[in-house]
């Protein structure tokens, strides 16, 4: 089948990608609430605070690499943490997805708040966080969907 056949669907082609998605944002929310205390934490701590003002104030260019070098290693890891788990490693897959977590709500999401205002002048960055949204939308329906389908499941049995 090719996209020029009227059978091909490209929807059910981007099924793998929305479970990946989905899979990711349910983790993301599921492990939010364990790191929130962490996050407060750092984010209290007296160096963090002086840093936030010293990010925001740097050139956009700047704060784009601080904000794209941790990301870019954190974002994968996560992928590849569920591919272990998935092909049987549990340990190193948790061990691997803990630690990209981590960086992700401590580090990451630091950087992204204190330099937010600098960020979003790129268009292409606002662009990019407004479709971030719409799939972080699209991936809370999907999840509370299946989350209410599981209740009534559960209540039936």
């Amino acid at each position: 089948m090719t996209s020029k056949d009227p059978s091909f669907r490209w929807p059910l082609a981007l099924w793998p990608l929305r479970i990946a998605v989905v899979t990711l944002v349910l983790i993301t929310e599921i492990a939010r609430p364990l790191y929130r205390p962490l996050v407060q934490w750092f984010s209290g701590l007296a160096l963090v605070k002086q840093l936030d003002p010293v990010i925001g104030s740097l050139p956009r260019l700047a704060v784009l690499i601080l904000f794209a070098v941790p990301f870019a290693v954190a974002e994968p890891l996560k992928i590849y943490a569920l591919v272990l788990i998935a092909k049987g490693r549990l340990v190193v897959g948790l061990t691997i997805i803990v630690f990209a977590y981590l960086m992700s709500f401590v580090l990451v999401e630091r950087i992204f708040h204190a330099g937010r205002e600098k960020l979003l002048t790129y268009n292409w960055f606002k662009w990019l966080m407004e479709r971030v949204e719409v799939v972080r939308h699209w991936s809370h329906e999907i999840a509370s969907t299946i989350a209410k389908r599981v209740r009534r499941i559960l209540q039936i049995a």
